[in-house]
C-alpha cells in the first residue's frame, strides 16, 4: 500500500490496555485527502465488537486505580499530555488539513485550542468537588462529594477531530473516569496521533483505549455495553436520538451535541462591515462545517441591500482551495458524501424558488479537479419554510431573509428545530436584551460571530441541539460525575 510518491502508507491501530494492537477483523479502510482524492493519507482499522469488549475490559480494570489518585496527580498527567501535543502541533494540525479539508492555519488554530483545553482541566483537578451543608444533628458533619461514573464512551465527529475528543477526554479524565474513545472514521489518522500524545505522556495503562471502525459496529457497541456508565456524543440528531434510546433503555447516563441552523440577525444601525466580516468567518470558514455556523442570515430591510453587496463583494474574493496552500482561504469538503450533500440543499433551494446570487456548484479550477470543492453559495428570497432554511446543510451556503422588525427576526429565527448558536448585530440596548432573553439558543453573541465559543464557558443547546448538560468550562462535571451525599456521625 503506497502512495504514488512511493512512500509507504502507515496502517494506524487500535490503542487498547496500553498497546497499539491490530484488530481481530483485518479490514482496513483507507483516509483520503479530500483536496486530492487520489491521495491516501492513511488506513485505519474497522474493528470488531470484540476489539471494542477488550477495550472496555482494559477500562473498567484501570479505573480501580485511576480514582484512587487525587485529582491534582490526574491533572499532572494531562499537563503532560498538553506538552507533548504541543510539541507536534505542527504534525497533527498538518494530518488534519490533509484527512478532513480544512486550512492549515484553522488546523493550528485547533490543535492548539485542545492543547488549551489539556491545560484547563490540569487545573481542574486541584478545584472544589463538594459543599458541605447544614445538618438538623449539631453533633454531625454533612457534606457532598463528587465521583466518577466509571467507564465512559466517546463517540465524536469529523469536524474537529482533534478539539472535540479532547473537551471530552480530558474532563472525563480528571474527574476519574477511564475512556473507550471511537472517533469518525473520516478523521481516525489525526484522532490516532492525538492519542499517541497520551501515550507519550505516560498515561497509566487502560486509562484510555481507542478503537477505530464504524458506528454501525463500534459505536452501537458502545451504546449498548454493560459496562460503560456514560456516553458522550457529537453528531447527528439521527444518530442522537439512538444513543438516547439505547443509553435509556439500560440505564446509562448520556449527553448529546447534535447540530444546530444558527441565525445572525442584522438590524438597521450595525455596523455592517463587522456584520459581513463576521458573517462570512461565522458561515463559510471551515467549509461551514461547524455545528456553530452561521446559516441563516436575517437582515433588517433599511440595510438589506447594502449589507447584501458588501457580503458578495467579499464571498467572491474568497479563494478555494487545498489547505495546505497559503493562499487558500476555504478548503473543500471532508468527503465525497458531504459535497454531495451539500450540492443536493443547494439544489433543493433552486427547486424551491430561493434566488442564487452566488455559487452553487462545484468549484472548478486549476488542483480543483480531484478534490471535494464546493463554491461558497449565498441565496436570497429564502422563507422560513423552504428546506434550506430549516435543515442543517454543514456546508457553505447562506440564506439571505429579509425582515422589517427584530419582532419578525425573532419568530424567523426560533423557528426551527435547533437552538445551538445565534449572533446579533447591533448598537441598540433594547434589541440587544430582546435578543438574549427571546432568542431560542444556548449560545447567543453579541457584535459577534455564531461560530465558537470559549474553552472555559459551558457549551451546549437548546431544543434538538443538546440533551440538556454541558460540555467544557466546570460544567462538564455534571456529566461526567455523581454526586454523593456523606453524613457522618460523631
Amino acid at each position: 500500500m503506497t502512495l504514488s510518491t512511493g512512500t509507504q502508507v502507515k496502517t494506524y491501530l487500535n490503542y487498547i490496555n496500553g498497546k497499539w494492537v491490530s484488530a481481530s477483523s483485518n479490514e482496513i479502510a483507507p483516509s483520503v485527502n479530500p483536496a486530492n482524492k487520489n491521495e491516501v493519507v492513511g488506513y485505519v482499522q474497522r474493528s470488531s465488537k470484540e476489539d471494542l469488549d477488550l477495550a472496555v475490559e482494559a477500562a473498567k480494570k484501570a479505573q480501580i486505580q485511576w480514582r484512587k489518585l487525587s485529582g491534582a496527580a490526574r491533572g499532572e498527567y494531562l499537563y503532560k499530555v498538553a506538552n507533548v501535543l504541543e510539541q507536534r502541533l505542527d504534525d497533527i494540525a498538518k494530518t488534519m488539513t490533509e484527512e478532513m479539508g480544512k486550512t492549515f492555519p484553522e488546523a493550528k488554530g485547533e490543535t492548539a485550542r485542545g492543547i488549551a483545553i489539556l491545560r484547563y482541566y490540569a487545573g481542574e483537578g486541584m478545584r472544589k468537588v463538594g459543599d458541605v451543608i447544614p445538618s438538623t444533628d449539631s453533633e454531625a458533619l454533612m457534606f457532598t462529594t463528587r465521583v466518577p461514573l466509571g467507564v465512559v464512551g466517546l463517540i465524536t465527529p469529523w469536524n474537529f477531530p482533534v478539539a472535540i475528543p479532547i473537551w471530552k477526554m480530558a474532563p472525563a479524565l480528571v474527574y476519574g473516569n477511564t475512556v473507550v474513545i471511537k472517533p469518525a472514521l473520516e478523521t481516525s489518522v489525526t484522532a490516532a496521533k492525538m492519542v499517541e500524545c497520551f501515550a507519550e505522556a505516560g498515561l497509566p495503562t487502560g486509562v484510555l483505549n481507542f478503537v477505530t471502525g464504524s458506528g454501525s459496529v463500534i459505536g452501537q457497541g458502545i451504546i449498548d455495553h454493560p459496562d460503560i456508565s456514560g456516553i458522550s456524543f457529537t453528531g447527528s440528531d439521527q444518530v442522537g436520538k439512538q444513543v438516547a434510546q439505547g443509553a435509556v433503555a439500560r440505564g446509562a447516563k448520556y449527553q448529546l451535541e447534535m447540530g444546530g441552523k444558527n441565525p445572525v440577525f442584522v438590524a438597521d444601525d450595525a455596523d455592517l462591515e463587522q456584520a459581513v466580516d463576521a458573517t462570512i468567518s461565522g458561515g463559510l470558514r471551515s467549509t461551514g462545517q461547524k455545528c456553530t455556523a452561521t446559516s441563516r442570515v436575517i437582515v433588517q430591510s433599511g440595510v438589506y441591500d447594502e449589507f447584501k453587496s458588501k457580503l458578495l463583494a467579499k464571498v467572491r474574493e474568497i479563494k478555494v482551495g487545498h489547505g495546505l496552500h497559503a493562499e487558500s482561504w476555504m478548503g473543500p469538503c471532508a468527503s465525497e458524501n458531504q459535497l454531495e450533500t451539500v450540492l443536493s440543499y443547494i439544489e433543493k433551494g433552486m427547486a424551491e424558488g430561493a434566488t442564487l446570487l452566488h455559487g452553487g456548484k462545484r468549484a472548478e479550477g486549476e488542483g480543483l479537479e480531484n478534490g471535494y470543492f464546493v463554491e461558497p453559495t449565498v441565496f436570497e428570497d429564502v422563507y422560513s419554510n423552504m428546506i434550506i432554511a430549516q435543515e442543517e446543510i454543514f456546508g457553505p451556503v447562506l440564506a439571505l431573509i429579509k425582515v422589517d422588525t427584530i419582532e419578525q427576526a425573532l419568530e424567523i429565527a426560533n423557528d426551527v428545530q435547533y437552538g445551538l448558536s445565534a449572533s446579533i448585530f447591533t448598537q441598540n440596548i433594547g434589541n440587544m436584551l430582546s435578543f438574549i432573553n427571546e432568542m431560542d439558543a444556548g449560545l447567543v453573541r453579541i457584535n459577534a460571530e455564531s461560530a465558537g465559543v470559549e474553552l472555559q464557558a459551558p457549551f451546549g443547546g437548546l431544543k434538538q441541539s443538546s440533551s440538556g448538560s454541558r460540555e467544557q468550562g466546570q460544567a462538564a462535571i455534571e456529566f461526567f460525575t455523581a454526586i454523593k451525599t456523606v453524613f457522618v456521625k460523631a
